[in-house]
């Protein structure tokens, strides 16, 4: 959770994942404006991370936003979690391999270019050699950076296919990058009803209702 003041970061608190968002979200709230001695009226923009990322948390997240947005009658910018991650790997050359750790053996993976900002492949859910086969056919594998927890959990895959040099970053604090993108470009901003999640994949609930529509 981070406050900003046009770009200059007045507070950042990483959360304690141990806890469930319900629980921390609104003292964690109380806490960085209180750190920041700035009232929640004086927040004219908000911005929240859309997904991809847990389905309960996703909710969590965005119900808060959209909550404390309609409060205040203000509007946020929803920011995709690995649009936000594409920002710690900027560079002049190597396009940006976004990859988040999506459990189950996968990762939400997207490329984009070096800058950060293009969107070379949109993202998918899918285990890792299947994102690098997939990959395989649009760039040279040697040439990307990746970026994310996914990509440090699934490095021997990615050093085996990519090479070992491949340059592989572990995952920045996203609120930060993603309150940076929302003041770079407040036109993004959307009414809080608005706001769509990024799921990529299906939940658990459609998956099972999938397979008991096909088993005889």
């Amino acid at each position: 959770m981070i406050i900003l003041d046009d770009d200059v970061v007045l507070v950042e608190r990483v959360g304690d994942g141990s806890i469930t968002h319900g629980q921390r979200l609104p003292n964690e709230v109380a806490a960085v404006l209180s750190a920041a001695a700035v009232d929640i009226h004086d927040v004219d923009l908000l911005a929240v991370a859309c997904g991809p990322g847990s389905f309960t948390g996703l909710r969590i997240g965005i119900a808060t936003v959209q909550g404390l947005a309609m409060a205040l009658g203000r509007r946020v910018v929803p920011v995709s979690a690995l649009e936000a991650l594409a920002r710690a790997g900027i560079n002049p050359h190597n396009p940006i391999a976004t990859w988040m750790d999506a459990q189950r053996g996968e990762v939400f993976a997207a490329l984009y270019g070096p800058d950060g900002k293009d969107q070379l492949i949109p993202p998918v859910s899918a285990a890792p050699d299947v994102v690098l086969k997939g990959w395989s056919s649009d760039v040279d594998l040697k040439t990307l950076t990746f970026v994310g927890d996914g990509a440090v959990h699934h490095v021997a895959a990615i050093r085996r296919d990519a090479g070992e040099s491949a340059i592989v970053l572990p995952p920045p604090a996203l609120a930060g990058l993603v309150g940076q993108i929302a003041a770079e470009d407040p036109a993004r901003a959307v009414l809080p009803h608005a706001i769509v999640p990024i799921y990529v994949r299906k939940s658990d609930a459609e998956l099972a209702r999938a397979r008991r529509a096909v088993t005889p």
